[in-house]
């Protein structure tokens, strides 16, 4: 058994595509080898800035003698489809080809033999191909070669059981043949070494400045991180996004702290830590308060002489400069009330047919008044007064050099401004939650503004029929309905959602947006409510509630509040999961499935009320009596919104359903009571559909 090693040497690959670059390159590996029958037992990818490395464990030196059976036409067919599956199986004649017989007739079968390679002819080329076929979000052509990389590659490294593979690709000009050696760090230890396997290769680079793996190249920045940031009494401000990034920058960390002048610090600390992430990739302190701290670190990608001073003292000076910008920025913003900015919004398109930012403003504000009224302690002259100043802010200096401190920065403004504390945090707060990680906001003000943004997206989308489909959901409206949900159930919030997509609607009608009939309102609320439906499953299931109950509730079509939706929800979960609510699914499909095929057979419905003049046993009487009773204490719980109540006065349908199944035969020879006891079983179901829909439930 040997070890196949792959390494792919170039300049600067840019941080986000390498991890990806790697798997692919494995993956294409991986496919090309079990193609071939090759088998192994263990492989890996690694990525530096500047080398993409895989290494395969464990592989035969030959290849297996293959042996494949390829089916063809029938016998009998045309001359033409005869010579046209030679020519694919490379054979020369038909005889050479066994007979089989199918359902379908005798077929022609190819049996090609093939004899086993030496491993490393197969895995030249399977290197060749997987190089060539990477692919990449942004790639450079060479001149000659007829595919596209990343950056230049200066070297590829192919060794196979401690030899080089021969092969290689084309390039402009000429052509990179395999090798044999790598290079450690470009600055540190520059010059090649001869790789022989893959563990000598990683301790090499290791001892020439190198940390092959990503993995180790994070941790020891974490470790350096945490070390300096306690050497100066301060922590490291959580960023795994921009540690990713910095990992993908170096080979060899080195992390180092500077200072972060005291003029700069009057600004808004997001501006602060946006600039420096942004740009230079520091990473930002906290003091022991939580406060910003006038320092940053960086992570250098060598071990100067002079212990990082110099390196310091520069990015320093790039630091000031960056944040002079910054600076200015929010001294002129500060200039502008928030309100002098509104009419720029009219500049700015939200959608070609959706109208202007302004617009959408408009529309918000008025939505953002009138939920107020669903929400406890919210003010709806507050609630609009934030929403009419939420989008002001992206006309600001700021927001354009920093789209992502949208909304922070109207805080901010607002708050210079002296607009109420509620108002300039509902500014901040109403595009979240953005994922499932977010904050969700709990300010009351803040829910109405962030609920309104929301729920004017959704509504203005499917005005224009612009929905998600499939995995394709450009305007983030799966994200927005998941904000909905969770902004109305972790605020207890009770809102008629179909009215008020219902009114969402009418606001674009007022404006002369896609205008539409009372009729064409409902489809779409109904439509606008099916997704909010299927987004509620994936919300709901980590919470332990069953996808199918979700759908068993809202195909009843009575229920657009969420907060009683998940009530409902919790309590029906405890009632199908307990014993004597399963026992009366059961029942319930059985009824159902009785029903639907003597309906069927006699080619009418039994929907109407049995008569109790025609129970002919104690079992039927009994029945009847349990179903208007229970039929009775489950409505009346529900109005109380008692869920678990209504779920327990059909739990008491067991006993008498059990003995009519067990002593009562439907299918009676006389055909009234025949028909009356159908008429029997629709009332049982009916009576259980009032909770939910149960024939959505599933079951054994």
């Amino acid at each position: 058994m040997a070890e196949f090693l792959l390494e792919i040497f170039s300049e600067e690959i840019p941080a986000g595509m390498q991890s990806r670059a790697a798997a692919e390159l494995q993956t294409a590996l991986l496919d090309g080898l079990k193609q071939a029958s090759i088998e192994f037992s263990a492989a890996a990818s690694y990525a530096t800035p500047r080398r993409l490395t895989v290494v395969f464990d464990e592989l035969p030196t030959e290849q297996p003698d293959l042996r494949e059976e390829r089916k063809g036409p029938k016998v009998g067919a045309p001359e033409k489809a005869l010579q046209g599956f030679l020519k694919s199986v490379g054979l020369d004649s038909i005889d050479q080809c066994d007979q089989r017989d199918t359902p379908k007739g005798p077929v022609y079968v190819a049996v090609i033999e093939r004899k086993g390679r030496p491993t490393s002819e197969v895995l030249s080329e399977l290197a060749s191909a997987a190089i060539e076929g990477l692919t990449w979000p942004k790639s450079m052509r060479f001149a000659h070669a007829g595919f596209r990389w990343v950056r230049p590659i200066r070297s590829i490294a192919a060794v196979f059981d401690g030899a080089v593979v021969e092969g290689g690709i084309d390039l402009n000009p000429g052509r990179l043949a395999f090798g044999g050696t790598s290079e450690g760090h470009r600055f540190m230890a520059p010059g090649t070494f001869p790789i022989s396997s893959f563990e000598g290769y990683k301790q090499e680079l290791l001892d020439r400045k190198v940390i092959l793996d990503p993995e180790e190249r994070t941790s020891a920045i974490e470790e350096q991180l945490s070390a300096r940031a306690s050497e100066a009494g301060l922590t490291v401000r959580d960023d795994p996004r921009l540690l990713d990034e910095v990992v993908g920058l170096v080979e060899w960390p080195v992390v180092l702290l500077g200072r972060i002048d005291d003029a700069f610090m009057s600004v808004p600390p997001e501006v602060l830590t946006s600039s420096m992430r942004a740009h230079q990739k520091y990473f930002a302190l906290s003091t022991p308060d939580g406060a910003m701290a006038a320092r940053f670190a960086v992570v250098a990608n060598i071990q100067a002489p002079d212990g990082g001073a110099a390196i310091v003292d520069g990015n320093e000076r790039v630091l000031r400069a960056r944040l002079a910008d910054a600076k200015f920025f929010w001294d002129q913003d500060r200039k502008t009330p928030l309100e002098d900015r509104l009419e720029d919004l009219e500049k700015i398109v939200f959608h070609a047919k959706l109208g202007s930012v302004a617009d959408r403003v408009d529309r918000i504000a008025a939505l953002a008044e009138a939920l107020s009224d669903s929400i406890e302690g919210c003010d709806p002259l507050s609630a609009r007064r934030a929403a009419q100043l939420a989008k002001a802010d992206l006309v600001s200096g700021m927001v354009y050099e920093f789209p992502e401190l949208q909304g922070v920065m109207g805080r901010y403004y607002a708050l210079e401004q002296d607009e109420d504390a509620a108002v300039a945090q509902a500014i901040a707060d109403h595009y979240s939650p953005v994922g499932p990680g977010d904050a969700c906001p709990s300010a009351p003000i803040s829910v109405a503004v962030a609920l309104a943004e929301k729920i004017d997206t959704l509504a203005g989308f499917w005005l224009i029929d612009e929905k998600p489909t499939g995995s394709k959901d450009p305007f983030a409206l799966r994200r927005a309905a998941l904000g909905v949900i969770r902004l109305l159930l972790e605020n207890d919030v009770r809102l008629p959602l179909g009215h008020v997509f219902g009114e969402a609607l009418g606001l674009y009608g007022e404006q002369g947006r896609g205008e539409v009939t009372v009729e064409d309102a409902t489809g779409i609320v109904l439509d606008l409510m099916g997704f909010l439906a299927d987004r509620m499953k994936v919300h709901l299931k980590d919470e332990g509630v069953r996808h199918d109950l979700i759908t068993a509730l809202f195909a009843l079509g009575d229920e657009d509040d969420l907060v009683r939706l998940m009530a409902r929800a919790h309590a029906l979960r405890d009632f199908v999961e307990s014993e004597d609510g399963a026992n009366l699914l059961t029942a319930y499909r059985r009824a159902a499935n009785i029903l639907r095929i003597e309906e069927k057979k006699d080619g009418a419905s039994y929907h109407a009320a049995p008569d109790p003049a025609l129970f002919d046993q104690d079992e039927e009487v009994a029945l009847a009596a349990a179903l208007s009773k229970a039929e009775a204490a489950s409505t009346q719980a529900r109005e109380h919104e008692d869920f678990a109540g209504s779920m327990m006065a059909m739990s008491a349908l067991r006993a008498p359903v059990d003995g009519f199944f067990d002593h009562v035969t439907v299918n009676a020879p006389g055909a009234a009571i025949r028909q009356n006891r159908l008429k029997l079983l629709s009332r049982i179901r009916a009576v259980m559909e009032t909770a939910a829909d149960f024939s959505k439930v599933e079951g054994d």
